[in-house]
């Protein structure tokens, strides 16, 4: 009977998802973006009009459960799950606690299998390379504590790299004598060149390991990935990338990024369950890395081997598919090209407010959802709290190196109408 009942909750939950993709204007919604990608344009533009289908938009936000009362514009630290993912967690959970190993060890574990193919052919690489895990934290700890590094092998990273990536190759530092070789970094920039010169200057022939966050999150900027490992292969290195801000937000394949390893969160623009999170390794690679947890054949050339969490959360991992396909509904392409819109609607709107200053490029290229702002003067901490106590608008305080502002990240069920009031809001701020 129970098995029954799940199959009738599968169904009932596609056909929820179905109903968003309804809208008759979806295909004529996003004609070519403008090519005018280093100027903010205003709302009145013709780059905002061709992006601004509410009707598509207003429909994909009662997908979620988001509050008519706070305004979330932080989605780069986590999103929210669609309604039709928090559903499954609540059934998967139920499911496991009336028989807890029987539904976990004999049934559940079986699904991961299916979600690893829906996640790869996102991703664009073989489901023999993925493995999931909770968090981009998890993911790149494992590689990174994984990797066979000996005293004196140099790792090249910078120090806008996210902090517990950070401290995960300090420790190695401390605990194996590698050496930690800085990139230094003037935010936000366009200049591929000067991007890539930054890590290449740092290569060494004792260079290992090239660690690049593929956007970097205090401020949205995204770095020529693919350029800096073609260089880096040059020099023998392997290439690790973060893509916790990148994975279901810009449209790409990993192989694009001609990377060795990589790590993301699900919980950020996939918007999936709290604490889920993926691995990639390439296939070659996977036999020599360690795995962070114990594992049976830690020389093994199956991409299980990191998987071995012991009881956890099957609700959870079940509950990214649901996620995955609203994203698959929605569209890489269209997702990128409409958080850029959102973006780039705000800052076109406030750049002439006196004393402001942004952190985050307009440019298509080298931004994407996450925008960055401050005032002369002003701390970010003081910003983001009249924002919220005056305005209820949830932002976060960014000071992170050359960096002090305010980061605004959207995400598809932010509306425009919810931007004005953040636009109205800085205005009144202005210095």
């Amino acid at each position: 009977m129970l098995m029954s009942d799940r199959r009738s909750f599968i169904r009932q939950s596609a056909a929820l998802l179905g109903t968003f993709a309804l809208h008759q204007n979806i295909a004529a919604a996003f004609p070519e973006i403008s090519t005018d990608g280093n100027a903010i344009q205003g709302p009145k533009s013709k780059m905002i009009t061709a992006f601004n289908d509410d009707d598509f938009w207003r429909q994909i936000r009662l997908a979620f459960a988001a509050s008519p009362n706070i305004i979330n514009l932080n989605n780069g630290g986590v999103s929210p799950s669609p309604r039709a993912t928090m559903d499954a967690i609540d059934y998967y959970n139920r499911m496991c606690c009336e028989a807890p190993s029987y539904y976990m060890w004999r049934i559940l574990d079986q699904d991961r299998e299916p979600l690893r193919d829906n996640l790869a052919a996102l991703a664009g690489v073989s489901s023999d390379e993925i493995a999931i895990n909770r968090n981009a934290t998890e993911s790149l700890n494992t590689i990174v504590f994984g990797l066979d590094l000996k005293a004196g092998d140099e790792v090249v990273l910078s120090k806008y790299d996210y902090p517990n990536m950070i401290n995960a190759w300090k420790q190695r530092e401390k605990r194996d004598g590698i050496k930690l070789v800085w990139v230094d970094l003037d935010l936000p920039s366009t200049d591929e060149d000067y991007l890539t010169s930054a890590y290449t200057a740092k290569f060494t022939p004792k260079t290992r390991i090239v660690h690049i966050t593929h956007i970097i999150n205090w401020n949205g900027q995204i770095l020529p990935v693919r350029r800096i490992a073609d260089e880096a292969h040059k020099q023998g290195a392997e290439v690790l990338v973060d893509a916790a801000h990148s994975f279901a937000l810009l449209d790409y394949k990993i192989p694009d990024l001609g990377c060795d390893y990589w790590g993301t969160s699900l919980h950020k623009f996939l918007c999936g369950p709290l604490g889920s999170g993926m691995m990639w390794i390439r296939k070659e690679k996977i036999a020599g890395l360690w795995p962070l947890l114990s594992s049976p054949e830690p020389g093994s050339a199956d991409i299980r081997k990191f998987e071995n969490l012991g009881t956890r959360s099957f609700p959870i991992e079940m509950g990214i598919g649901y996620s995955l396909d609203l994203h698959n509904m929605i569209g890489s392409k269209r997702k990128q090209e409409r958080l850029h819109y959102l973006k780039n609607y705000w800052m076109s709107q406030v750049k002439d407010v006196t004393g402001i200053k942004f952190y985050t490029s307009p440019n298509p290229k080298w931004s994407c959802a996450i925008g960055n702002f401050g005032f002369e003067g002003k701390k970010p901490g003081e910003i983001a709290d009249t924002l919220f106590n005056k305005y209820k608008i949830h932002t976060v305080a960014i000071e992170w190196e050359k960096i002090s502002g305010v980061r605004v990240t959207p995400n598809v069920y932010t509306t425009t109408e919810e931007l004005d009031k953040l636009v109205k809001a800085i205005r009144g701020m202005g210095v």
